[in-house]
């Protein structure tokens, strides 16, 4: 038995047999320039793009089903690369200089592939969208079949040097067991579609992953990042009972009787029958950001009130936290002038563009969130971003005229609960106003951690850095924490660290009152909160919050 270790992307364990995934499409050497029909090869190329975009469009729709709207939008971005006019030249000047169609696809892609590998973090990402969409094309030009990753063996366990968008959205996780890939981070797409699927991952194992050979037993354990290879019967036992966590649909309580929500984060309608099913409690983060991306207008009030209403439907009897439009930094929308912004995204997003450039987008999103109000369900709306006491009277004082006009114009509405997302070292710091000034609070400890560690999400050189247990981050929790009660708001975390069944008594220690997650790891949470005791769980949490070092608090929970 032996040991890899990389970077889990799922809190869940896969045993089963490897298949190696290798899809380098050969291409025979070139023919004479001379004797190459420039005219035909240029009919091919446009045939295969046209046959390449109709295959996305069916791709996206697929994984719209699969996976939500929200990350199946991956294709969107591989339709805008086919079509892409300056990479289209270099394949037309390729052809007109000699290369017939595959080789020209090969060289006009080459030039941007090399441009983004030279990059960092998600935009590095944007290499593999393009080979994913220059391979599309050179299959469809070579008539290459490649691996049917839909029908794998069940069992299987996938490993590759890396996986594209298209490659993961067609795994299917009654057959595959888990993947493993030797490059990737837990921002890549595929480690964000093993997510929304429910699969067993492990991504960025390196030149190691090349070792273990084809038809090997191994574990993929997406909680500890471990791959292990012909594993005992100890290690099998263990990954077997992660999939036999109880799901609990009915709210739960600590040992001694403290009542915790557990509630799903949610980008798309689509995934909430995920969420039902693992036993979400409510939902706790309603991205509304799906709504506005992939389309060339904003949606109507309408729209998006219809979108609302379902989201509170399929909980009738729990809360549901949607979160006003969060875009700027990475979220990119067509038809708004949004400013150039590298990571951390800390310029025009948020709730600074709800209230500046997008006012009449935010006055339209609320206006349907308080007519969805008026129905069944418990709505609660929360302003993402907020750094100052200014910003969420502004934010306030919005909700109050929009408010307003519904009464004059005679509309049904009603008042939802008001929250903000604490994920600024600033809101962390007049939390008591805030918390005074609204019914709860929400932590997104991975921009919490993020801008009070200054070390960017996605820059594998500060990884380290980006960990909620560094003693600033815990204890930016706790005041938040504390600041939120003494002014009787109630406080939950929508962050992965509340995803993490490791840290669920250390969270229940430090008195959260819900905790949001990924759907697929609800079972898991809850499991650990009734089996946590709230006073002994306190007592670590305030050993924690003295701890100096974020490898004292590891040695803390270790114990």
């Amino acid at each position: 038995m032996r040991t890899l270790t990389g970077t889990g992307v799922t809190p869940l364990s896969g045993l089963g047999r490897v298949v190696w995934y290798a899809e380098e499409i050969e291409l025979r050497d070139p023919p004479e320039p001379s004797t190459v029909d420039a005219d035909a090869e240029r009919e091919r190329f446009e045939s295969a793009r046209e046959t390449a975009e109709a295959d996305l469009e069916s791709e996206r729709e697929r994984a719209e089903e699969r996976v939500g709207e929200e990350e199946a939008e991956v294709f969107g971005a591989h339709v805008q690369f086919l079509n892409d006019p300056q990479i289209a030249e270099g394949v037309e000047d390729a052809i007109a200089d000699g290369l017939p169609a595959e080789h020209a696809v090969r060289e006009g892609f080459s030039g941007p592939i090399e441009q983004f590998e030279g990059m960092e973090g998600r935009m590095a990402e944007r290499a593999d969208d393009l080979r994913d969409v220059r391979d599309r094309l050179l299959r469809v030009l070579t008539d290459a079949g490649g691996t049917d990753l839909a029908d794998l063996p069940e069992g299987s366990i996938l490993l590759a040097e890396r996986l594209t968008p298209s490659d993961t959205a067609k795994l299917d996780p009654d057959r595959v067991a888990g993947f493993a890939t030797a490059l990737g981070g837990r921002t890549s797409h595929a480690a964000i579609f093993a997510r929304s699927l429910g699969l067993p991952a492990v991504v960025g194992l390196g030149d190691a992953l090349q070792e273990i050979e084809d038809g090997s037993e191994i574990v993929v354990d997406g909680e500890s990042g471990e791959v292990i290879v012909e594993p005992d019967d100890a290690v099998r036992k263990r990954a077997a009972a992660v999939r036999d966590v109880e799901v609990r649909r009915e709210p739960v309580a600590t040992a001694d009787g403290r009542e915790i929500e557990v509630a799903a984060n949610l980008g798309t309608l689509a995934e909430l029958d995920g969420a039902l099913e693992q036993g979400a409690d409510g939902i706790g983060l309603f991205r509304t950001e799906f709504l506005f991306l992939d389309r060339e207008s904003p949606p109507d009030e309408d729209e998006q009130y219809e979108t609302y209403r379902e989201a509170l439907s399929a909980f009738p009897e729990g809360r549901v936290v949607v979160r006003t439009l969060d875009v700027g930094g990475d979220k990119p929308i067509p038809y708004l002038e949004l400013p150039d912004s590298q990571n951390p995204f800390l310029g025009e997003r948020g709730i600074r563009r709800s209230l500046g450039p997008d006012a009449g987008l935010f006055e339209s999103q609320l206006r349907a969130l308080l007519r969805a109000a008026a129905g069944e369900g418990r709505l609660a709306v929360m302003f993402p971003l907020v750094s100052t006491v200014e910003e969420l009277e502004s934010a306030l004082e919005t909700v109050e005229r929009v408010a307003d006009d519904l009464t004059s114009e005679g509309i049904e509405h009603a008042g939802p609960e008001l929250g903000v997302m604490i994920e600024t070292p600033g809101a962390v710091l007049v939390a008591e106003e805030l918390a005074a000034r609204v019914d709860f609070l929400s932590i997104g400890t991975n921009d919490l951690a993020q801008y009070v560690m200054a070390a960017a999400r996605d820059d594998d050189r500060v990884a380290d850095l980006h960990d909620p247990l560094h003693p600033p981050v815990l204890r930016a929790i706790a005041r938040s924490v504390e600041a939120a009660h003494a002014n009787d708001a109630w406080i939950g975390m929508c962050g992965e660290m509340a995803g993490d069944p490791d840290l669920t008594e250390l969270l229940v220690g430090m008195e959260l009152d819900e905790l949001s997650m990924s759907a697929v790891t609800i079972p898991d949470v809850k499991a650990r909160i009734v089996e946590t005791d709230a006073d002994a769980a306190a007592a670590l949490a305030g050993d924690a919050l003295e701890s100096p070092t974020r490898h004292a608090v590891t040695n803390l929970l270790h114990q």
